[in-house]
């Protein structure tokens, strides 16, 4: 299945067998564009589209509330995608039928199916620390979509401004510096919502080795098992339900 994952700083776009969660060949990474305005990033999408040629329906990771096809949020990209009909959109363009969803309920998706919330019961919280957080609740298994709890406000600023990963790389934090801020929102989270385990996901889990083992909370903490992948691979997912039963 072809799946793309929108960021407020790059797209990405692979090819993904949904039952296992392999990337067939080189996922493509290509910079969000400038101001990331729905034309040019449809513009974009169908282009990468192009360079991956597959059949059948496609996935599509957002960074927004997402609700029957459309985008209701825009924190990280522009204002103009709140209330645009995304789906219908890049159907139309590609042809072919698109499955929508908010980028860290995908990630999500695909760790609690095959990754490191896989039979996990209890509290699960999924976080995507990027350009912003991204935050994906599941109860049991089932998810309650469009957290967005990236946007909690602590001490009169909000999670994501004070602990992304675009945040670390714009104030040059080192690992132990950043880490005690992700702790506090860590923190914030669990007092409210007492999750079982937390799985951090988001290209910075490239780098966990130099800050998993400052992260502390009540509860478990683990990596990604997908990394920056997962929210592709839940977005394949996703399209794999659009596909009629064989």
């Amino acid at each position: 299945m072809l799946a793309f994952d929108v960021g407020g700083s790059f797209v990405k776009a692979g090819l993904v067998n949904p039952g296992t969660g392999g990337i067939a060949g080189a996922i493509l990474r290509r910079p969000t564009p400038e101001g990331a305005a729905p034309a040019e990033v449809l513009d974009q999408l169908a282009s990468m589209a192009r360079e991956l040629p597959s059949t059948g329906a496609v996935g599509l990771a957002f960074p927004a509330v997402t609700r029957q096809g459309r985008a209701w949020t825009a924190a990280n990209v522009d204002p103009r995608w709140i209330g645009t009909d995304v789906r219908g959109l890049l159907a139309a363009r590609i042809g072919r039928p698109v499955a929508f969803l908010n980028d860290a309920d995908a990630a999500g998706v695909a760790e609690m199916t095959l990754g490191a919330g896989r039979g996990r019961g209890g509290t699960v919280m999924v976080l995507t620390f990027g350009t912003g957080i991204g935050s994906a609740i599941f109860v049991d298994g089932r998810l309650l979509p469009n957290t967005e709890l990236g946007h909690l406000e602590l001490r009169g600023e909000e999670a994501e401004h004070r602990a992304s990963a675009k945040v670390r790389t714009d104030r040059g934090l080192g690992w132990t510096e950043w880490a005690a801020a992700v702790n506090e929102v860590l923190a914030a989270y669990h007092m409210l919502l007492w999750p079982d385990l937390f799985i951090i996901g988001g290209g910075v889990t490239e780098n966990w080795d130099y800050f998993g083992p400052l992260l502390t909370s009540r509860a478990e903490i683990v990596p990604a098992s997908f990394r920056n992948d997962a929210g592709i691979i839940g977005a394949a997912m996703a399209a794999a339900m659009l596909e009629p039963v064989q």
